[in-house]
């Protein structure tokens, strides 16, 4: 698999930001992915009941191949972006632009983290 755009610059960042072992975590990766998910549902007002309920209904459906799951977020994302009113792409570069600044401080917060966590600290 060749990655290229924005993902290869993310995946430049976190090489550089942690070691190997935590950048190529599957289940790390998921967590924070997840916790950023929440945190755009809830800074677009979706309550923790909305969550919550949604947390069970996608948990009791058969679970879905990563590929194609991932096809429908980025879908879901543009089309949230869009309705919100925000450039994507603009707010991710932001982003990483944002995180090569702070490299010492995510090293310090995920060193400061349990092991094998799904929470950030």
């Amino acid at each position: 698999m060749k990655i290229t755009g924005f993902q290869k610059r993310v995946e430049e960042w976190l090489m550089a930001c942690f070691p190997a072992a935590v950048w190529s975590d599957r289940a790390e990766r998921t967590h924070r992915f997840l916790e950023e998910a929440l945190e755009l549902a809830q800074a677009n007002g979706c309550s923790r009941e909305d969550a919550a309920a949604l947390v069970q209904y996608v948990y009791d459906r058969p679970v879905g191949h990563p590929d194609l799951e991932v096809g429908g977020t980025m879908v879901t994302l543009a089309a949230l972006c869009s309705a919100s009113d925000i450039n994507m792409d603009e707010a991710g570069d932001r982003e990483l632009d944002r995180n090569w600044e702070r490299i010492d401080q995510i090293r310090a917060k995920q060193a400061s983290k349990p092991h094998g966590s799904p929470l950030p600290q």
